[in-house]
């Protein structure tokens, strides 16, 4: 696995592990939510100075960034949205 794909694993796996919205940890660490997103999907390329404030924000070591999944491990999972479901409609 690359690089970029440990990292976006392994923020993500963190991230959800802890409860932590995407959003919330965009924010917290001072990054844009459009660009937590891409990193969390392997498209963005963090700076080590990026990685930094991120594992701060988590509470974690940046090796923790960089750690292997072990073998037959499952892609994390995304944490449930935060909408309300839809009310019924009333009908007259």
């Amino acid at each position: 696995m690359r690089a970029r794909a440990l990292v976006a694993w392994n923020v993500r796996r963190i991230r959800v592990d802890r409860g932590i919205p995407q959003e919330q940890l965009a924010y917290d660490a001072g990054i844009d939510n459009s660009y937590m997103s891409g990193l969390e999907l392997g498209k963005a390329n963090p700076t080590v100075d990026l990685l930094e404030r991120i594992a701060e924000t988590l509470s974690v070591p940046v090796s923790d960034l960089l750690v292997h999944p072990e073998k037959g491990a499952t892609v994390p999972k995304t944490l449930p949205k935060g909408r309300k479901p839809k009310r019924p409609r009333h009908t007259k």
